[in-house]
């Protein structure tokens, strides 16, 4: 069965499309694309219809992950259509769950921090780079690329 993946930040520019892209890289790497549909959504709308920030598009490049999706803001549909959504920070994570109207939902625990698969950082979250230099786009496809290998492990398992 296709497993859908959703990954979230705040303006779906920076960190959401490096992660989407990261993510469709290695499961090509790894021959597993027919068994994943992946996106990403902010939880912002002042980007929609936009390319990733051109530094993450060209940070990402020189690593051979093409980024190509267009800015998306998260419905609450996403939370039923998805079955994994990960997301950035605290901040994504709280705004994505004040999309679901009751806090029993089930659709809870599909909804976690990207970083609780990292198996080499102690960090929590992924840092927004948009403000910061270089080596803050650097930093997060680092950890992107720890986490998203945890993330692949466990769901292919």
């Amino acid at each position: 069965m296709v497993k859908k993946i959703l990954f979230v930040c705040l303006g779906n520019i920076c960190r959401s499309p490096a992660a989407e892209g990261v993510f469709k890289q290695k499961i090509k790497d790894r021959d597993l694309e027919n068994l994943f549909v992946v996106d990403s959504a902010g939880t912002g709308g002042w980007h929609v219809g936009n390319l990733a920030d051109p530094r993450m598009r060209e940070t990402a490049l020189s690593r051979g992950i093409e980024l190509t999706s267009r800015s998306r803001k998260i419905e609450e549909n996403d939370l039923y259509e998805f079955d994994h959504i990960l997301v950035m920070d605290q901040d994504n994570l709280d705004a994505v769950k004040s999309l679901i109207k009751d806090s029993m939902n089930p659709v809870n625990s599909k909804i976690k921090l990207i970083l609780t698969y990292s198996k080499d950082s102690q960090l929590d979250e992924v840092p927004d780079p948009y403000y910061g230099g270089q080596n803050g786009f650097d930093k997060v496809l680092d950890l992107l690329d720890d986490a998203i290998d945890g993330l692949i492990d466990s769901l292919i398992d």
